[in-house]
């Protein structure tokens, strides 16, 4: 059974580490703590039954209570399972980096992790070309190498037409 335990905002790093250490020192029946993302003030607790999981928080710092409702898995599967976004970012594009503390600047994409959510990038204006490696979500892309080919490819087309 899952359980939702409310707790003090951006406390709940601290709460999950008491959680932990006194099911380890009480061998209690919790199979998992979790503090998914984007969930403030909550920890999701998997136990056996609720005197197990009221345990596990009973009397502990920033431990609100645990609410009467029981949550399924489905429930909470999109807060715990990890997506991986649709990535339209391509190997050799230019891309601008619109997170600290390459801000502004545009870089060449070399590699993409999809899984990682990761490419690995080239900068632009550096002196000396050195790989950098960014979120995906952090990057906007400027430039297609595709796209810029496909422009050679329709000037040089429109070019021999005028000619002919």
């Amino acid at each position: 059974m899952i359980f939702i335990i409310k707790v003090t905002t951006n406390k709940e790093e601290r709460v999950l580490e008491m959680i932990q250490e006194k099911v380890e020192k009480k061998s209690l029946a919790v199979y998992s703590i979790a503090r998914p993302n984007g969930l403030r003030g909550y920890i999701l607790l998997e136990a056996e039954e609720r005197e197990v999981a009221e345990e596990a928080a009973f009397n502990l710092p920033y431990v609100k209570g645990i609410l009467p409702r029981l949550v399924t898995y489905e429930e909470i599967k999109s807060m715990v399972e990890p997506k991986v976004a649709e990535v339209n970012i391509e190997k050799n594009d230019i891309v601008e980096i619109i997170a600290e503390p390459f801000k502004k600047e545009k870089a060449k994409v070399i590699r993409i992790d999809k899984q990682k959510g990761e490419a690995i990038v080239s900068l632009l204006q550096a002196a000396i070309p050195i790989p950098v490696t960014v979120k995906i979500d952090n990057l906007r892309i400027i430039r297609r190498e595709e796209d810029k080919e496909s422009e050679d490819k329709q000037e040089k087309e429109n070019d021999n037409q005028t000619f002919n």
